[in-house]
This record gives structure tokens, sequence and C-alpha cells, in this order.
């Protein structure tokens, strides 16, 4: 690394310590405010079991509600004030010329599993087009590694691969299918790695519905390149344009939040910062050598092999002395998400029981303290739903007591409401952002875009509780061994039945309807304060058909409500195979596309 490089990160490494006991301070100033005024207003109605039991999940659950805030709020400034935001948190792209050399070998690792093979070997077509017209296809492999355990997929993966490979007769594409589905898709890449140790200096990482530009995995190369100690670089997912009514709203809500949210915390967390396990680029030496997976100890659901695999590597690469780092900002990489709310439920529960298996792994040695805060911020991201319903009861036990709701009652849901209003604050200043920089025009202008935000207001209302009644009963499963099945995700549009959404979301109903009949018996006053919770629970059903269905979905497309930039002036590799324009060879590769409805 030259001197200047070097003095780069020297400088980050010396003023992160500060910005981290700043996010400190504020998260714990903030926490000790909120704590008084609730312990002052639970006070007031005379301690017992409810109360006390109130107050204390909700001081449990409040700092990663605070964190998410103040991550948000930094974002907000950052991107405010600073020409270059993703440089700004991460050296490795402002040390990074646009233009610079590629001087290694990447592997572009395509992970399948049960797959629909059309459409992920579609995607890999578009990307080695993409790769190929840049000028630098020869620095890149393309490998499919396939865990496949359906006889006919796999036929079809095979029979696919082959037609590409007479296709791309003069580039690296190569097909690996494993017979057994050992570590899953982390024993997949393991073996990969190993294997390809000494052959590439890099592997990119993509699941069966990522799709990245060629330009993306350049920028992601060169930052490699500028910087020797970088382990894990991780982009900037977003979704790819949908039709269903339920993908755009979530992505619309999505898009915002998490460029803001994202930033901030890349501002603080620096070199070790999160991995998501999909649209990255690794140094694969030193994965190698340090992240091998430990096998927890017992049986599944807790034990045997990790599924979430991401963060522990992550974790365990910084421990070794790499750095692990995220650009946070919108640069030509995509994913798909579920199109209906019984799929995104089956997609998180088993996101659930990925990460609380890290609670075997927070004693694992070798790691710094950021790296286990990183494994104990994802069990929370899921341990705090049942806390949250706890912490609910609780607050309903305490207004149905023989004292009528007064206004300490009232000030103690307004307190937990104003804690649900933190949770947004990422997608409100995520809105904010874009209104005042003038990038609303890329949504279709202001007024469209606030009528989006309005809907996605509705939306994320109404999923949250589904959510956390979805979780704690999950979690509760975990606890007499219930398991998820690992595998491939629906990932076709397609309505939701009546049938379908009474037997997946009837714990919902039954909550939100044995709720309101003992509030309404007892205590109807307290209905108001509890319909955060009871209503989107009584509307699960509906809400799960309506988003899914074609209707629905055709009027959001019809107005281009929730739309995203990508649907005004699609990137290349977003367009159809017909609508594309011919590739020119050597295209510029070094922005991001931004072009303007």
């Amino acid at each position: 690394m030259d001197q200047i490089h070097k003095s780069i990160f020297e400088r980050e490494d010396a003023v992160l310590a500060r910005r981290r006991w700043l996010v400190l301070g504020l998260c714990l100033a903030s926490m000790a405010g909120l704590a008084w005024a609730m312990g002052k207003v639970l006070d007031s109605r005379g301690w017992s079991a409810p109360t006390v039991t109130f107050l204390v999940i909700y001081l449990i659950g409040l700092p990663w509600t605070l964190l998410g805030f103040w991550n948000s709020v930094f974002g907000f400034i950052i991107l405010r004030v600073v020409k270059d935001p993703a440089g700004y948190v991460n050296p490795a792209l402002a040390a990074t010329p646009p233009s610079s050399p590629i001087t290694t070998r990447t592997a572009v690792c395509l992970c399948l599993r049960n797959e629909e093979v059309a459409a992920a070997f579609g995607r890999l077509r578009t990307m080695i087009d993409s790769v190929l017209a840049t000028g630098h296809g020869e620095h890149f492999d393309f490998h499919v590694l396939s865990d496949t355990s359906d006889f006919e997929i796999g036929a079809l993966e095979e029979v696919m691969f082959l037609r590409l490979q007479v296709e791309y007769a003069r580039t690296g594409l190569r097909y690996r299918r494993r017979r057994e589905n050992t570590g899953y898709k982390a024993g997949n890449l393991e073996e990969f790695a190993a294997r390809a140790q000494g052959q590439y200096d890099h592997m990119v990482v993509l699941d069966a519905d990522s799709v990245m530009s060629g330009g993306s995995m350049l920028r992601l190369v060169r930052a490699m390149q500028a910087n020797p100690t970088l382990g894990i670089l991780q982009t900037l997912v977003v979704g790819r344009p949908a039709e269903s009514g339920f993908t755009r709203i979530f992505q619309f809500g999505m898009r915002h939040g998490m460029r803001a949210q994202t930033t901030g915390g890349a501002w603080w967390q620096g070199s070790a910062g999160p991995y998501w396990g999909h649209n990255a680029i690794i140094r694969i030496d030193p994965f190698v050598e340090h992240c091998k997976l430990p096998t927890l100890p017992g049986k599944a659901p807790m034990g045997g092999w990790v599924l979430s695999h991401d963060q522990v590597e992550a974790a365990l690469m910084r421990g070794a002395g790499w750095d692990v780092r995220v650009t946070p900002d919108e640069y030509e990489s995509w994913e798909e998400n579920p199109t209906n709310l019984p799929d995104f439920i089956k997609r998180d529960l088993r996101w659930c029981q990925g990460n609380l298996q890290y609670l075997g792994l927070l004693k694992m040695p070798g790691l710094k303290p950021m790296g286990r805060f990183q494994l104990i911020n994802a069990i929370m991201m899921y341990a705090g739903a049942p806390m949250n319903l706890l912490m609910l009861i609780a607050g309903l036990t305490i207004a149905v007591t023989p004292n009528p709701p007064d206004l300490a009652t009232s000030m103690a849901f307004g307190l937990y409401a104003m804690a649900l209003f933190l949770g947004f604050a990422p997608r409100l200043l995520g809105v904010l952002d874009t209104l005042l920089s003038g990038r609303a025009r890329l949504y279709g202008g202001a007024p469209r875009m606030l009528t989006g935000c309005v809907l996605d207001f509705a939306f994320s209302f109404l999923v949250g509780p589904v959510m956390m009644i979805a979780q704690t009963v999950f979690i509760g499963g975990l606890c007499f061994g219930k398991k998820v099945m690992w595998d491939a995700q629906n990932r076709a549009d397609r309505s939701v039945t009546l049938g379908e959404a009474i037997q997946g979301l009837w714990p919902q109903f039954a909550f939100g309807l044995l709720t309101v009949t003992v509030l309404a018996l007892t205590v109807p006053a307290a209905i108001f304060w509890a319909a955060l919770t009871i209503f989107p629970c009584l509307l699960a059903i509906p809400f799960a058909c309506v988003t899914a269905g074609r209707g629905f979905s055709r009027l959001l497309v019809k107005t281009r409500l929730c739309a995203v930039p990508d649907e005004y002036a699609p990137a290349w590799e977003l367009l159809g195979e017909e609508e594309r324009p011919a590739l020119v060879k050597g295209m510029s590769a070094s922005a991001p596309h931004t072009a303007e409805p």
C-alpha cells in the first residue's frame, strides 16, 4: 500500500474510536431520558409485576431502536453535507481511482439450490455480458456452485450450463454440483474457496436472485486492490423493479431507509462493518485461513451447521485483523424480494433460526468486541419480537387493572408509541434526503413519491405486528425443536388465496380477536392505545390477499406508485433481452447508473 493510501486508513482508525464513543453516548443519554420519563409515568400508577415487566422489557429493547435512529440521523447529515458520502465513510472507495488497471483475478460465484433454472441462468448470462462489455472479462471467471438436491432441476442446470458454455466458449465458465449439502451455502462456498486458493485473489458471492453490473464488480475489485487489508466488501443491495404490490411497497420503503441507516452505521463501524452473504466480494486467502465456521453443539434447530453464515464470517475475518466494510450507495447491485406476505414470513423465519444460532457463538475465541456486537445485533433483530409481545401484554394488564386508564396510562402508551416512531426514522430521513437532494424526480416527482410514502407508512404499520407474532410463535417452536427447511424461496409473482392466508395467519388474527374482546369487556378505552398492534393482526388475512392480488398490483404499476428509479430508467442489466441495446466492449463502467426519467 502506498503512503497516500496508508495515511487515509490510519487517519480513519484514529477517529473511529471517538465516533463510537459519541454514538454510544447519544444512545445512553437518549435511553436515560426515555427510561426516566417511563419510570415516572409507571411510578404514578404504582409498582407491580406488570409495571416492572413493562419497564424492564422497554429498557432492553430501547438501545436497538435508538441505535437505528442515531444511525439514520448521522447518515442523513452525511448525505446532506458530504459530496461523496460513500467515499467519506469508506476510505477503500476514496482511495480507488475509477480507471485504475485490474491486476487481480476474481471468481464470480453463483450459489444455487433447487432454484428456477431458466431465471437463474438468465441472470448469469446478463452478468457475463455486462462484465465482458467492460473490456476486463479476462480477469473474471464465472462459477455456478450448485447444491441442488432435486434430480430434474439438477439435470436442467447441467443442460443450461452446457448451452452457456458453448455460447461463451472463450470465457472461464464452470459448473460444480455437490452430492451432499454439507454445511449448506456456507459449506458450498468454503469448499470452493479452498479449491480456488492460489488461482483467484477474490470471489464475488451471488445468490440465485442476484444481479450485479460489470461496473459494480470492477468497482469492488479496484477497492480490494487499493486496500490490501480489506477482507470483505459488501454492496448496498436494492430490490429490482417489481409488479407485485407487496414487493413494490416493501422495496420502496427499504430504498430510502437503508441508504441513510447504512451510511450512518458505516461512519462509526468502519472496518468492522456488516456482511449480508451476497452481492459482496471476499478476499480468498484470509477467508480460507480464518473463516471456517464451527459446528454448533447439539442437534438442529439450534445446533449443527450454521445457517446464517454471513455475520459469523465477517466477525471471524475482522477478528483475524482484516477489514469488513460496506459501500452505502446504490451502485448497480440488485436482488429480488418475496412477492407476498406468506413467502416474506417464510424467508424471515429462516433468517430468524439462523440468527438465533449465534447465541452459541458469542463466546467463540478470536472475535473482537465489534464482531461480538454484530452477532448480538443480529440476535436482537428477532429476540425483540417476543419481548415486544410481553411488553404489550404487560401494558394491557396495567390498563385493565381496577384503576381505570388515566393520564399516566396514556403517557405510558404514548412513550411506547414514540419508540415505535423512532423505528420509522430511517425511512423518514431517507425520504427527506431524497426530497432535499432533488432526487425525487427519479421516483416520478415529489407528489408521487410522497403518496408512495403514505402507502409505505401504512404498509409498515400493518406488517410490523404480523411479523412480531410470527417470530414469537416460531421462536417458541424452536424451544421445542421445531425448524424450517432451508431451501429455495418462491420468487414468482403469485396471488394468495383466502385459504392460504387463513392457514398461515390465523395466530395473528386469533391474538387480535382475543385482545380486542378482552379489552372491550373490561376497559374499552384501552383499545385505542392497543390499536397499533391489535388492528394489524385483525387485518392480516385480507392484507395478505389484497397486497398479492393482481388488481392491487396492476393499480400500483399503472399509476407508478412505489416505483423505484430503476423502473423509470432501468440499467441495461434489468432490461429484457428483447429490449436491450447492444453492449459495446470497453463501455464506461466507472459511474453508477443515474439516468433520469
